[in-house]
């Protein structure tokens, strides 16, 4: 009898281990696609130099990047729900790749425009079936779960700037080239979560099919619930668009500051944003994930308000508690819509990363076009307001498992 006790135990250890195995697994490379990504992002300031690019083209590489993603990403999800592709995750980091090395190889526009429709394409690849593993090996702890996965992704956003700095700056664009090494460990990574995942399938294939027949909401409240949470995604990333893609340019033409420092700058800002990430999740198991949203979108509000009109070191003070509370919200948001539609995981990771990604590259666009025909200093004035939607996070519905610990 404990001889069995003992093996059960044994067992049941190494199957929890091999779950945050995964889970670690899916959100380190979560990092190191957004790595990529953020690469991107943080050579703004170098092609427009090179290429003598307006502000309005910077938005155009933004929108062709983000949109690939945004329009792909739920329509990979809806077929990923039906028919499940484990092993098209090692795909991901390789299309990323390919772009890269186009970009680092890139002598005009038009090729720059499809580097980042490639990186597009990657990202579109990867999250539906990655957030799906990640809720997959949470054991219950969605919030968490989706918090550690998500990250993930804003450490190496966080990180796409430092390596910019140090490798690519100094070097010039082809050394984007130099990040390969990385894409090829998430591709190995990858084809591990991907044997994990077909396995698991196999395993559960009747609790899955039984867990997507299951209605928590009725239609009218999804309905509602969903257009809520599209409308606080809008004003949480068209917010967080301004900085990502329109703070380097900020700093150096209102501070004066240098392209190396402003990658340190951006590195706070993105550091706060991972950190707040990480603990909008398990605080979302705790509280709920509706206290969570209200909180996270218009706690920033003070805060954005002030930052227009500060000095640089408050400027750059100021964005660690934009990022840390108004980037506790997506990973809440993301269980919030997996709760309201049971089954449908790869439908609304596709549709919220990819809309993350959609509003972000609309948001770049008509932000530079804005900024070319005012200032970025009146772009920022306006934008500061945008937290104050997060209001409407009181018409979410209220007392179901969505809105309270799994």
């Amino acid at each position: 009898m404990n001889t069995a006790a003992s093996a059960a135990t044994h067992a049941s250890h190494t199957a929890a281990k091999t779950v945050l195995t995964v889970l670690f697994s899916a959100a380190i490379c979560h990092g190191i696609n957004d790595t990529m990504q953020a690469v991107l992002l943080s050579i703004y300031p170098m092609l427009q130099q090179n290429y003598a690019l307006s502000f309005a083209q910077i938005g155009l590489i933004t929108l062709v990047f983000q949109v690939t993603a945004s329009i792909l990403q739920p329509i990979f999800g809806i077929f990923t729900d039906k028919y499940p592709l484990p092993y098209i995750l090692p795909l991901a980091p390789a299309c990323t790749l390919a772009g890269l090395l186009l970009l680092s190889m890139a002598t005009s526009y038009p090729v720059i425009l499809l580097a980042a429709g490639m990186i597009g394409i990657g990202s579109s690849l990867f999250h539906p079936e990655a957030s799906r593993v990640a809720r997959l090996s949470s054991g219950g702890r969605f919030g968490f779960a989706q918090a550690v996965f998500q990250v993930g992704g804003n450490s190496g956003s966080a990180i796409g700037p430092l390596l910019t700095a140090l490798i690519v700056l100094p070097r010039g664009q082809s050394a984007i080239a130099w990040i390969a090494p990385v894409a090829v460990a998430a591709i190995v990574m990858l084809s591990y979560v991907g044997r994990w995942y077909s396995t698991w399938l196999k395993d559960h294939a009747r609790q899955a099919a039984v867990r997507a027949n299951t209605k928590v909401f009725s239609k009218g409240q999804v309905l509602r619930a969903l257009t809520v949470l599209l409308i606080l995604m809008f004003s949480k990333f068209m917010y967080l668009t301004s900085l990502q893609v329109f703070y380097s340019f900020y700093l150096i033409g209102h501070f004066g500051v240098s392209q190396q420092d402003v990658q340190i700058y951006l590195f706070i800002m993105l550091g706060a944003a991972a950190v707040g990430t990480f603990l909008g999740g398990p605080l979302s198991d705790r509280i709920g994930t509706r206290s969570v949203i209200w909180l996270s979108i218009l706690g920033a509000l003070p805060f954005t308000l002030a930052l227009p009109y500060t000095n640089l070191f408050w400027t750059v003070a100021l964005t660690i508690p934009i990022g840390l509370i108004i980037s506790s919200a997506f990973s809440a948001m993301v269980v919030y819509a997996q709760e309201l539609m049971p089954g449908r995981v790869g439908l609304i990771s596709g549709l919220f990363f990819g809309l993350a990604f959609g509003m972000g590259g609309l948001g770049a666009a008509a932000l530079g076009v804005l900024a070319d025909t005012t200032s970025l200093d009146f772009v920022f004035r306006i934008c500061a307001f945008l937290p104050a939607l997060g209001i409407l996070a009181a018409l979410l519905p209220t007392g179901d498992k969505a809105l309270r610990p799994a």
